[in-house]
This record gives structure tokens, sequence and C-alpha cells, in this order.
């Protein structure tokens, strides 16, 4: 199939209607509208959400809850994980460009080294942020953190 063969689905295009234009098109007079009534009439209608005098869902339902836009989101990457790379790769440091490389995160994102899992070689970590048992356990192991 080549470029200049493609063209849209044939009910993807249609013509739009003529409203209004004499008796004999179907659409002419009241223009598809029927007669007077608060939908043959200009702006006519009711509001989005609107239940006919009913509460609406939007009213009834209670708010809870805010967005913090402050807030720091960090991608967690378990130092299980900084093993598993480290030996794979025969890495003696890991920075944010080893794990892009990796795959475990993208160019937007911030790292917070955790925790889990056991240590067993001497590693050079730098991440954004690290929690107190990953700190342990990389000093633990004889490597340093860099908080970037």
């Amino acid at each position: 199939m080549q470029i200049h063969e493609l063209s849209p689905h044939p009910k993807a295009k249609r013509e739009p209607k003529r409203l209004g234009r004499g008796i004999g098109s179907g659409l002419g007079k009241t223009s598809g509208k029927g007669h007077k009534g608060q939908w043959a009439r200009s702006g006519g209608g009711v509001p989005v959400g609107f239940e006919g005098g009913q509460m609406p869902l939007q009213r009834r339902v209670p708010k809870f809850g805010f967005k913090n836009i402050n807030r720091v989101e960090y991608k967690a990457i378990n130092i299980e994980i900084l093993e598993a790379l480290a030996a794979s790769k025969q890495l003696s440091k890991i920075g944010l460009n080893e794990l892009r490389e990796a795959g475990f995160i993208s160019k937007s994102h911030l790292v917070k080294i955790l925790g889990k899992g056991a240590l067993t070689q001497k590693l050079d970590v730098e991440a954004n942020a690290f929690s107190k048992s990953a700190e342990e356990a990389i000093t633990a192991a004889g490597g340093t953190i860099t908080k970037l």
C-alpha cells in the first residue's frame, strides 16, 4: 500500500446537513427541529449536568482531598536492582545515566534508592534521594552515596 492509495473511510467524511433550504430537501421549514418548544428555540436546551431540577450528581457527591502542588514524586529503585544491574554490566558506579540506559527510568524521573534487598559489592551510587536503610546498606558494603 502506498500513501497515495490511502483514503478515509466512506462514512467518515459526511457532507454537512443543509438546513432550511426548502421543503424538497426534507430539512426545510423547521430544519429538523420539529414545531416550537425548548429544543426548537435559539439557545434552547438545558445546561450540561442538568437533571430536571433534581439535585445534580456533581452537587450530591461530596468533595474530598486535594492536590499538593509542591509534591515531589520519585521513581523508587531498590538496592537489589542496583546489585543485579552492577553484576550484569560489571559496574562499580551507578548513576542516573546507567539507570536510564538499563530502562529503569526516563529522562524526567527523579530517583530515590530504597533499601529492599541485600548489597554484597562496593558501589558508588548517585541519586536524588536515599532512604535511611539504603544509605546504611550501601555504606556498610563499602560504597559511597551522592545526592544530586
